[in-house]
């Protein structure tokens, strides 16, 4: 049925109601929970901006039990006073305006996280209430919003305490637009305020939990920048050398024919490990993808330490000359610049672009890093010697990746035996099973689909990537037939030319194991191996983990089996059929259901259950691979008596 179009179609929305009526066009994250943790973000950016700028020294966070939030700081405290051009008080203003505050004024903040200045006004307008206490000049001024409306106008309120000054913003997110999400997650806010503990270089960061009976209170305060950052995420590594590089300089170059000041600091530490793990940043937020100040970094970096082992005479001239992903081998870095005008790839902020950026960076690294080597002859002997060890392996693991780069891989004589291809061409529809042992890979292959379902079974256990350097990786058998299988590649340390996400024949590469001991076991070994040297896989949103059942059970007067997935699922039905007889199956192997069970419960697209895996905080899971999959054991063992009351035992 036709509908009329006319001039009064057209609705304006006023205010903040586009905020609320759209929440995913201004915050990142959208109304899960990621954009649930935003809000409190862009608050905390704030308080941090004030403590950047040099008027606040501490800043603390509390939770609350109604699910509010509340971040203070010891700043200038929010201006109160009326504006010229409106006659509205400033605070009120900053709430309720899109593209308001002081970030725009570069006299107010020269450096600062968020210049979109939609921050505040964006988490009001998707708060149930939000209120903001200013304590200036002995005087406390209170401004109170619901739903994004003023309903206590600023006014002042009685005398400051004593000595106080700074602002409180505390608000309460709208359970009606964050439908999900039922309350900050402390770990999540922990990482972050640890992250800008280092990255503020001694401010005073405090997190307090007040939502149970026992408060729980963190202090987070590190007078050594990036360098006690890079030191921290090496703290369970055998280290090259032991105390960590830490280069600092402000510089000035040219921007637009302006002078442009770019404070840099750089912190690193090399260790005996295979990975690099370097975190950039810009003006405290996090980049993802890198950029230019990662570009500017890699370059004088890698000019140094050639120019440096060529001076020491430490590399012989019979041997491969290491690259820069060959000095980066081992490393832990934090790059961190902080500029006036921040520009970024996109919204999310997941790839710096100034170019100015890449000319700071390369300036204060090229300068500080060759003084510092010359001053400290250990440290730079250390790292040219593993970059040596490394350009001889990278030698041996190119012969290696020589051989499972096929384009088809049933070209190669090693695959037919093992890999059951699909019948599809395109790698969209396309899946690939990847499962534990020969007797559930015979079942799987007479269970699939094969137009789109392809199965390499493995045997046994693949090797532990986590302890072993790229050329014995890519001897292993069974990691070559998955990597031929796949078709798109490996990653070398850092070096991504190797990978190629286009060439992936499959769009879902599915881990299937057993659900024991030893299945979990095989599926974090690929897990740490994908991780590794897939990564792009699990960026992409290609690899999942498939849910076999545990348990079948039928009971009276029922034909067939009702597949139970968890063991709570089964006490459920326990409790539900106490006096019924019932029939229970338990799968402790995929080689247990025949084809047409293990197809049922496990690979019909209509009635599977998967897992997509996906890297929720990058730096946990590096951490998190290093702890539990390293040649560490010490930090194994504690990880392992801390979290023992958290296993459960498959008898």
């Amino acid at each position: 049925m036709a509908t009329d179009y006319t001039a009064d179609s057209i609705r304006v929305l006023k205010g903040l109601e586009g905020v609320r009526l759209r929440p995913a066009m201004y915050v990142q994250g959208g109304t899960g929970i990621d954009g649930y943790h935003q809000l409190l973000t862009e608050i905390i950016d704030n308080a941090i901006d004030e403590a950047l700028a040099g008027y606040a020294n501490s800043v603390e966070i509390v939770l609350h039990a109604d699910g509010s939030a509340s971040v203070s700081d010891d700043g200038r405290g929010i201006p109160v006073g009326a504006m010229k051009d409106s006659g509205r008080p400033a605070v009120e203003v900053i709430f309720t305006e899109l593209h308001a505050g002081g970030k725009f004024d570069s006299n107010a903040y020269k450096v600062s996280g968020g210049l979109h200045g939609v921050g505040s006004s964006v988490v009001n307008a998707l708060s149930t209430y939000l209120e903001a206490d200013v304590y200036q000049e002995g005087r406390h001024h209170r401004i109170r919003f619901d739903y994004g409306e003023v309903t206590f106008p600023v006014r002042d309120v009685g005398a400051a305490p004593a000595g106080r000054e700074g602002s409180t913003v505390t608000f309460r997110p709208d359970p009606a637009i964050f439908r999900e999400v039922e309350g900050f997650e402390y770990a999540r806010v922990r990482r972050r305020l640890r992250d800008l503990a280092f990255l503020t270089g001694g401010v005073r960061i405090v997190l307090e939990d007040r939502r149970q009976a026992d408060v729980k209170r963190e202090v987070f305060h590190e007078e050594g920048g990036v360098a006690a950052y890079a030191a921290h995420l090496a703290r369970e590594d055998k280290r090259l050398y032991e105390e960590p590089v830490r280069i600092q300089q402000t510089v000035v170059v040219e921007k637009d024919g302006k002078a442009e000041e770019i404070e840099v600091e750089v912190g690193l530490i090399h260790t005996s490990g295979y990975s690099q793990t370097i975190l950039t940043y810009a003006n405290m937020i996090t980049n993802r993808d890198g950029g230019t100040h990662l570009t500017g970094f890699k370059q004088a970096f890698t000019r140094v330490l050639n120019n440096y082992a060529k001076n020491k005479a430490l590399v012989k001239k019979s041997d491969a000359a290491p690259t820069g992903d060959d000095y980066l081998e081992g490393i832990y870095a934090v790059i961190s610049v902080k500029l006036s005008d921040p520009q970024f790839e996109s919204q999310a902020k997941v790839k710096l672009l100034n170019p100015e950026a890449s000319t700071a960076v390369g300036q204060v690294v090229g300068e500080r890093f060759a003084e510092l080597l010359e001053e400290q002859p250990k440290v730079g002997k250390a790292i040219v010697e593993k970059a040596a060890n490394a350009a001889r392996a990278r030698e041996a693991a190119r012969k290696a990746r020589d051989l499972v780069r096929r384009a088809n891989p049933l070209e190669n004589d090693e695959l037919p035996g093992k890999l059951a291809d699909c019948q599809s061409q395109d790698p969209s529809v396309s899946e690939i099973y990847i499962v534990e042992g020969d007797s559930a890979g015979g079942s799987a292959k007479q269970g699939r689909e094969r137009r789109f379902q392809a199965i390499l079974p493995l045997r046994g256990k693949i090797l532990n990537v986590e302890k072993a350097n790229l050329a014995k990786i890519l001897k292993n058998a069974e990691i070559r037939a998955m990597v031929a299988a796949i078709g798109a590649g490996v990653e070398g340390a850092g070096d991504g030319a190797h990978f190629d996400i286009e060439e992936a024949r499959y769009h879902r590469i599915i881990i299937m194991t057993d659900a024991d001991v030893d299945g979990s076991h095989i599926r974090t070994l690929l897990l740490t191996f994908f991780y590794r040297y897939m990564r792009p896989i699990i960026d992409y949103g290609y690899l999942y983990i498939a849910q076999p059942p545990l348990y079948g059970i039928r009971l009276p007067r029922q034909k067939e089996l009702t597949y139970l997935f968890d063991e709570q699922a089964l006490q459920n039905v326990l409790k539900q059929h106490r006096d019924k007889k019932i029939e229970i199956q338990r799968f402790k192997g995929l080689g247990e259901m025949n084809p047409e069970q293990l197809w049922e419960t496990t690979m019909n697209p209509e009635t599977r259950v998967l897992k997509r895996v996906t890297i929720e905080d990058i730096l946990e899971a590096s951490e998190t691979f290093e702890t539990l999959m390293g040649t560490e054991v010490p930090p194994r063992r504690e990880f392992i008596e801390t979290n023992a009351h958290l296993a459960q035992l498959d008898l």
